[in-house]
């Protein structure tokens, strides 16, 4: 059985900007100290929630070095470092291998997609670059493909390919794809509202958006089902049902930036293209969180 990077509750976080678009680095240390002071196992740095596709070169080195300085070792930090284009992710992981991130977290590639060989050729090199353990990233709504199961059992030979976030919500094929892995790949929830489901089939966590809002309930419906409540862990999910409804109400990560914002976090806005949120919905999101 390989080691797993983390277990329970990884947070995608978001990246506070200040109104003319910079990144508020300070702001930024508090929120990660409030996800792991309220239980968070890991830090998700750059990822989708983190606006990474819209953040230079620098800005994305720039925050995986600051995670891992502020973390300080409580819980690891995991670097978003994916791309479709192969040669330019394996120089960002590099990079977040210098500044001392413990694993990276890599999406399919988008927009020129490939075949599933071309998948395997694409995540093995990467594997090959660095000594980081790498977390696959399969969410077809965003790249328009998807890894298959039989895919997932070829990648999990891979000694440094230890884990997936698997935000396809299929059950079906997750569930094929657990079957054929085994202990070589660890699963972790990439959608909020398939926490309890897709422990209930043996994996292990989820990297969550709702966990920036959330981080107590969140970790605490990881917790339940770390101790087979599943009971405890389903009731809690579904009274955050609203609330993870509410935070998916447009592109993430609009809503979660906003609700940020509501909760006394100096969160900003998005960066364009993704644009403000409408008034009625900021107005569902704070009665929800009132």
């Amino acid at each position: 059985m390989k080691n797993i990077v983390f277990k329970g509750c990884g947070v995608a976080v978001i990246t506070p900007m200040y109104a003319d678009g910079s990144i508020n680095y300070e702001e930024y240390g508090r929120i990660i100290d409030f996800l792991i002071d309220n239980g968070s196992n890991a830090i998700v740095s750059c990822g989708t929630t983190g606006e990474a596709s819209v953040l230079t070169d620098q800005e994305h080195v720039d925050l995986i070095e600051y995670a891992v300085k502020r973390v300080n070792k409580r819980v690891p930090v995991v670097a978003g470092t994916g791309s479709n284009d192969t040669a330019y992710a394996i120089d960002l992981t590099k990079e977040a291998e210098k500044v001392g991130a413990d694993a990276t977290l890599q999406v399919t590639p988008y927009y020129n997609k490939t075949s599933q060989k071309g998948l395997i050729a694409h995540f093995t090199a990467i594997a090959d670059a660095t000594d980081l353990p790498v977390i696959l990233y399969n969410v077809p709504s965003r790249t328009g493909m998807t890894i298959t199961p039989q895919t997932y059992l070829e990648l999990s030979k891979h000694k440094k390919i230890v884990a997936t976030k698997e935000a396809s919500g299929n059950i079906t094929s997750i569930a094929t794809a657990i079957n054929l892995c085994g202990d070589e790949l660890t699963f972790y929830s990439g959608n909020d509202d398939q926490i309890t489901s897709l422990y209930s089939l043996g994996g292990q966590g989820v990297i969550s958006v709702l966990g920036n809002v959330k981080p107590l309930e969140t970790s605490k419906i990881c917790d339940y089902c770390n101790n087979n409540d599943f009971f405890s862990a389903s009731k809690l999910q579904i009274e955050l049902m609203p609330l993870i409804n509410a935070l998916f109400c447009d592109v993430n990560p609009i809503a979660v930036k906003e609700a940020m914002n509501i909760i006394g976090f100096n969160a900003g806005e998005c960066r364009l293209p993704l644009y403000n949120l409408s008034e009625e919905n900021k107005a569902k999101l704070i009665d929800l969180l009132r």
